[in-house]
C-alpha cells in the first residue's frame, strides 16, 4: 500500500501532467484556425462547426455534473447566459477574426496577455490596488508584444492589416479578462463543471444563431479537411484542455498551473513553425520571453479565476 506522501507525489505529478498537457491543446487551437483557412472557410462557418462538434460533450458534462448541491437562481442563469455570451461566443470571434491577419506565435502571445488585462481591470473596476511589481509586469509584458509586432511588420508584414488582427486578438483577450473577473464568485457556488458546461452550452446557441442568420445551414458544406480540423479542434483544443486544466487546478493550485501553463505560447510557437512554416526567430523569441516573465511575475499570485476556453 502506497504511504500517503507516495501518493500525494504521484497526484502532483498527475496534476503537473494534465497542466502540461492541457495547455499545450490550448496553444494548438490558434494553428488549427491558421490551417483551416488556408481552406477558404470564413470565420463563421470555423466558429459554428467547433461548437456543434463540441456540443454533445458539453451536454455530456453538463449531465454528469448534474443538479449539484446549489439550487441555480434566476441570477445564476443570466450570469451564465451573459458570460458564455462574453467569454466562449464574442471572445472566440474576435480571436478567429485577428488571426485572419497575424501570424498564429503573435496571436497566442497577445492573448495570453490576458492575466494583465485582469490586474487593469480589477484596478479599475474593483479598486484593487497595483503595486511595483505589477508595473514591472506591465512594462514586460507589453514591451514583448511591441517588440514581436515591429519585427513582423520589419520583415515585410502589411501593417493595416497586422494593427487589425492585432487589436481584434487583443480585444478577445480583454473579454476573456472579464469572462474570469464575472465568472469568478458564479463557479465558486456552481462548481466548475457544471459552469463551463452551461456556460458553452449557452455560447454554442449564440454561435448558431448567428450563423444560422448570417449565412444558412447550406454553408455548412465545406472541404473535408476543415471537417477534421475543427473535429480536431473542439475534441483535443477545447474540450479535453477545459477538463484537464481543471483536473490540473484541483491537484496542484493555481500557482503551479500557472507556471506549467508558460509552455503554451512556446508550444505554439514550435507548432506554428511545423505546420504552418512560420519562422523562428531570435527576436520572437525574446519577445515570448519578456511576455511570459511579466505574466508570471503577477500569476504566481493569481487573481480569482476560473477555468475557460482559452
Amino acid at each position: 500500500m502506497a504511504s500517503p506522501g507516495a501518493a500525494g507525489a504521484r497526484s502532483a505529478y498527475i496534476g503537473v501532467a494534465c497542466a502540461l498537457i492541457g495547455s499545450i491543446g490550448f496553444s494548438g487551437k490558434t494553428v488549427i484556425v491558421k490551417l483551416a483557412y488556408q481552406y477558404d472557410v470564413d470565420v463563421m462557418t470555423l466558429l459554428a462547426l467547433r461548437m456543434l462538434f463540441a456540443l454533445p460533450v458539453f451536454l455530456a458534462m453538463a449531465w454528469w455534473a448534474g443538479g449539484g448541491t446549489t439550487r441555480m437562481t434566476r441570477r445564476d442563469w443570466r450570469a451564465i447566459i451573459g458570460l458564455g455570451f462574453i467569454g466562449y461566443y464574442l471572445g472566440s470571434y474576435l480571436d478567429f477574426a485577428g488571426l485572419q491577419y497575424i501570424s498564429a506565435g503573435l496571436g497566442r502571445l497577445i492573448l495570453y496577455l490576458y492575466p494583465t488585462l485582469v490586474l487593469l481591470l480589477s484596478a479599475l473596476f474593483l479598486k484593487q490596488p497595483i503595486h511595483a511589481r505589477h508595473l514591472v509586469s506591465l512594462a514586460l509584458s507589453y514591451g514583448g508584444i511591441a517588440l514581436v509586432f515591429h519585427h513582423e511588420v520589419s520583415i515585410g508584414e502589411n501593417l493595416p492589416q497586422m494593427a487589425l488582427g492585432a487589436v481584434l486578438v487583443f480585444a478577445g483577450a480583454v473579454t476573456y479578462a472579464i469572462y474570469l473577473i464575472a465568472g469568478s464568485r458564479t463557479v465558486v457556488r456552481l462548481g466548475s463543471m457544471r459552469f463551463t458546461a452551461y456556460a458553452s452550452i449557452s455560447a454554442t446557441f449564440f454561435v448558431l444563431a448567428h450563423f444560422m442568420t448570417t449565412h444558412g445551414p447550406a454553408r455548412l458544406t465545406v472541404a473535408h479537411e476543415v471537417y477534421w480540423l475543427t473535429l480536431v479542434m473542439a475534441l483535443f483544443s477545447t474540450v479535453l484542455p477545459l477538463w484537464l486544466i481543471a483536473e490540473g487546478l484541483k491537484r496542484i493550485g493555481a500557482n503551479q498551473v500557472a507556471l506549467v501553463a508558460c509552455i503554451g505560447p512556446l508550444s505554439t510557437i514550435l507548432l506554428a513553425h511545423v505546420f504552418l512554416d512560420e519562422p523562428v526567430t531570435a527576436i520572437q523569441l525574446a519577445g515570448a520571453a519578456l511576455v511570459l516573465a511579466g505574466v508570471m511575475i503577477i500569476s504566481v499570485k493569481p487573481q480569482a479565476t476560473t477555468p475557460g476556453n482559452q
